[in-house]
């Protein structure tokens, strides 16, 4: 079985439970609804009831017409049979009725509880997290798996009833041959052992096939999101091409999980078949030889039918159940999921000035990748500070760190003279301002987008905010102004149009440092204008860390700073620097110099 299942390693923040612990886990769920459960447990034992009382209604109505054979007509008697197995029935689906409704109820409560807690350990990782796991795979745990986790629930309530059942029939038959009872009693273990003998296969086939629809998820998600590029190179079979593997696996691994999951129940009837007839067999010479009646016997029959029919469910319960089990196996891996940055307490934050200090800050994404090595550094409140560099000298790690998106390994960081790792993070955040190169907007207009960091703020503000960019002439090119849709991520707007609504997002915000990583790397220099126009405003009196790859926002800064393989090599402002000469000079004569033309070109426009 090991080749259908390669490469469908468990993720490392996976762990096994075991089945005491994850009973455990999904009984807290259920604690809020007791009287609902209660009250199904009640419907549970009125039905059973009404279900066995059918069998033996029929079977006295047997030994009834066997005993008045020749007699008076049997119409009277055989009409009042007919009718009391009629209110039964109906009784039976009126308890079934409210035991399936509130049943539904309490599932669909249960699982929405523990979808909305897989959903908030997912907003509650850490940046890390997403870069070392798969969205797709993370998105079939909340949907997905959580859904499957609803077999549990199901069967929990199902195996209650069947219990009953079995525990009923017993009485019943025990009443009516104490032999045969016991002789039928003996099939039970066996029953018992061929399920169960399932456990461990079921387990195993069944995580497989859970995460091979995730890995299916995930290839989807992303050939989804990179369609466009796939089109601009014509890469449309290739993306295909790379599905049909994993499509293949998921395919073959979901055919052994079935295969495993149906073939219990034949081997379960074939068990519960021959039973059965070795029981009807002794049970008929007992009516031949005058010790059992017709009536009896037939009732000894049925019961035998409705005791081994929820035995089986029973025995295949525990196959069915480990479905349930890992899916909930699965949801509780990613809520308990450990997280890497790790507060030390959460003191309030009233008011942030701006003061931030680096003090031999040491920083990896992996232990193999260190980033800073030892970083130190010291933005007074209020400065605006512009990052330069070639790729991979830790330009956005600074970035990442301020924001506290991931933890550093050794050191300090310090907002206004206090350890980033003991203030509330939720209140600190809302002092933040933080601007991608490729900026994320969400479904809904323009105004939704901007008002997205305050969503109290009123039409008036949202459209001061984005008329602060570029003088707002952004605005009156959009086809309904700040009502347009942008579409999914954006797609309706252009990249700059993109940027200038990300940017009014964080003006609107109003934070006391602002981090802009890139921010005008993607867009055309007249547009770079129209932004830097912007942030020459409301960088003002608030401290800025510009992560830069465009001349314009080098120049504007206070001081720049160059970095190489994680450490400060050069600093000051622009004239400065290019006296001196040294990298920054380089990286001017070789990377900006060619920029500063159509930046001049670009302003003389404006």
């Amino acid at each position: 079985m090991g080749f259908v299942l390669d490469g469908l390693d468990k993720e490392d923040y996976d762990r096994e439970y075991s089945d005491r612990e994850l009973v455990r886990r999904i009984r807290v769920y259920f604690a809020p609804h007791l009287r609902t459960m209660a009250l199904v447990a009640g419907m549970i034992v009125l039905a059973a009831v009404v279900d066995m009382g059918v069998p033996i209604i029929i079977s006295r109505g047997i030994d009834a017409l066997a005993t008045n054979v020749g007699g008076p007509s049997h119409l009277p008697l055989l009409i009042g049979l007919g009718m009391l197995v009629l209110v039964l029935s109906c009784l039976s689906w009126a308890f079934n009725y409210v035991r399936q409704s509130y049943s539904a109820a309490a599932v669909g409560d249960v699982v929405l509880a523990i979808r909305k807690d897989a959903f908030a350990a997912v907003t509650d990782r850490d940046m890390s997290f997403y870069d070392q796991f798969s969205s797709g795979k993370i998105v079939a745990r909340v949907t997905s798996d959580t859904q499957d986790f609803t077999n549990v629930v199901m069967l929990v309530m199902d195996l209650a009833s069947q219990v009953l059942l079995v525990l009923i029939a017993v009485g019943v038959l025990l009443t009516i041959n104490v032999q045969l009872t016991l002789l039928t009693l003996l099939i039970a273990p066996l029953v018992v052992l061929v399920a169960l003998g399932f456990r461990r296969l079921a387990r195993t086939t069944i995580r497989a096939a859970q995460r091979s629809r995730a890995a299916v998820n995930s290839s989807i998600q992303e050939s989804v999101s990179g369609i466009a590029v796939a089109k601009a190179f014509r890469q449309e079979s290739a993306i295909y091409t790379d599905f049909l593997p994993i499509n293949k696996q998921a395919y073959r691994v979901n055919l052994l999980s079935g295969i495993t999951f149906f073939s219990i129940f034949p081997m379960l009837d074939i068990v519960a078949g021959i039973g059965t007839a070795i029981v009807v067999y002794f049970g008929g010479l007992r009516v031949f030889d005058g010790s059992v009646s017709a009536g009896d016997w037939y009732l000894f029959v049925q019961g035998l039918a409705i005791f081994l029919f929820p035995l089986t469910s029973i025995a295949s319960f525990w196959s069915q159940f480990q479905q349930g089990l890992s899916a909930s196996e699965r949801v509780f891996a990613l809520i308990d999921a450990e997280p890497r940055v790790v507060q030390q307490s959460t003191e309030p934050v009233a008011e942030v000035k701006g003061v931030i200090e680096f003090r031999h800050v040491r920083f990896a994404y992996n232990p193999e990748s260190v980033i800073l090595p030892d970083f130190s550094l010291h933005i007074p409140a209020g400065q605006s500070l512009a990052v330069v560099g070639h790729t991979g000298a830790g330009k956005s790690s600074l970035a990442r760190l301020i924001a506290r998106f991931y933890e550093f390994q050794a050191g300090q960081i310090l907002i206004d003279g206090r350890d980033i790792r003991c203030l509330d993070l939720a209140a600190y955040r809302c002092h933040l301002g933080l601007v991608p190169q490729v900026p994320f907007l969400f479904a809904g207009t323009v105004a939704d987008n901007i008002r997205y960091g305050r969503p109290d703020a009123t039409d008036d503000e949202v459209a001061q905010a984005a008329r602060q960019i570029g003088g707002g002439e952004w605005v009156d090119l959009l086809e309904h102004g700040l009502q347009t849709n942008v579409g999914e991520r954006g797609a309706q707007l252009s990249m700059g149009q993109r940027q200038l609504v990300a940017l009014a997002r964080v003006l609107l915000h109003d934070p006391s440092i602002l981090i802009l990583d890139e921010a005008t790397a993607s867009v055309d220099p007249l547009t770079e204008t129209q932004i830097q126009d912007g942030l020459d405003r409301v960088m003002q009196q608030r401290t800025s860390i510009v992560i830069a790859h465009r001349l314009s926002t080098v120049m504007h800064a206070d001081r720049i700073i160059v970095l190489k393989a994680g450490r400060i090599i050069e600093e000051g402002n622009h004239d400065v620097l290019m006296a001196q000469g040294g990298h920054y000079a380089e990286l001017y004569n070789t990377y900006f110099r060619h920029q500063s033309l159509d930046y001049i070109e670009a302003v003389g426009q404006v």
